[in-house]
């Protein structure tokens, strides 16, 4: 995942790995391309569970004034 690091509100999904090894792969493929490349560190590595819900309460909104992500 990249997250602007100017506002914290562009979040873009670069696709979904099934190791960490191929993950970071990705992450440093992505870091050569126009737009990524001048956000180097605003990258996010997760791990989730597979035949599970997610966002079960509800979601999240990005508050540009705020420069980080709440609810």
């Amino acid at each position: 995942m990249h997250i602007d690091g100017q506002d914290g509100d562009d979040v873009k999904l670069l696709g979904v790995y099934s190791s960490r090894a191929q993950a970071e792969a990705r992450v440093a493929r992505a870091r050569l391309l126009p737009g990524f490349a001048a956000e180097p560190e605003c990258f996010v590595i997760g791990a989730y569970a597979v035949d599970r819900d997610e966002w079960t309460t509800g979601f999240v909104r990005a508050d540009p004034r705020d420069g980080v992500l709440g609810r």
